[in-house]
């Protein structure tokens, strides 16, 4: 059953031949496979979102933003716990998880997100996120596919990133991918200012930017361009102009 599965989706898969990047095609297969409203595809590494490379449409691209700069959500999750998580009605949860992302995500127009994650043994590279405009959950059919989609996602990225640069990202990868690169070198000065190592210091910025009601792309400019620096003390991460 799996295996028809698998074929199915790469025969769907290799029907598109457009100029349009492999993972924005990946990711449109997902949503219409599923039938859910669209998709998007985050990488993961130590519990942190770097971004996505991969989005089918305005409000995938916002449930990945808002997942990298709060820090919180169903692609992080899955990813962390290495399994399914699912989140049929994200105005009114059972159980409320996310309180800063799921507000905005509705806002932004999704009302169900599912996260599947994406993994190569016992590596975890990221996950797939799947969005509803509307509340409900994936029935069996839907959860299958699912899963087999975030294997086929695995293999896809792995040999996109196989003939890559030691040390570089697959041009392929970063065609359609929205790495937010200066929130990284924020990360990395904020890191040398504070004595840290750089997930700690992406927590910082993004408390600081929560606290200040500021963008967190703006906080990382800020740092970048040196009006805005951290110091140990302080206790909000905040910096000094």
């Amino acid at each position: 059953m799996m295996q028809a599965r698998r074929l199915r989706i790469l025969e769907k898969f290799a029907v598109d031949v457009s100029d349009r990047p492999v993972t924005r095609r990946l990711c449109e297969v997902c949503a219409d496979l599923t039938g859910v409203t669209g998709a998007g595809i985050m990488l993961v590494a130590g519990g942190v979102s770097r971004g996505s490379v991969g989005t089918t449409d305005a409000v995938s691209e916002s449930i990945e933003a808002l997942q990298f700069a709060l820090g919180e959500g169903p692609a992080i999750d899955a990813t962390t716990s290495d399994r399914p998580v699912l989140e049929p009605d994200l105005a009114m949860p059972l159980v409320p998880r996310w309180p800063a992302f799921s507000p905005s995500a509705v806002t932004a127009g999704a009302r169900a997100v599912f996260g599947f994650p994406i993994r190569v043994g016992a590596g975890r590279l990221g996950a797939i996120n799947l969005h509803r405009d509307r509340p409900g959950p994936l029935d069996a059919e839907q959860h299958a596919d699912a899963l087999v989609l975030a294997d086929v996602a695995a293999e896809t990225i792995l040999l996109l990133q196989a003939n890559a640069t030691p040390g570089q990202l697959a041009v392929e990868l970063e065609r359609g991918a929205d790495f937010h690169f200066v929130v990284h070198q924020a990360s990395g000065m904020v890191a040398a200012q504070l004595d840290a190592n750089v997930t700690d210091a992406l927590v910082r910025l993004r408390a600081h930017s929560f606290a200040n009601d500021t963008p967190l792309i703006d906080v990382a400019r800020a740092v970048v361009e040196r009006t805005l620096r951290f110091a140990p003390s302080d206790d909000d991460g905040s910096a000094r102009n």
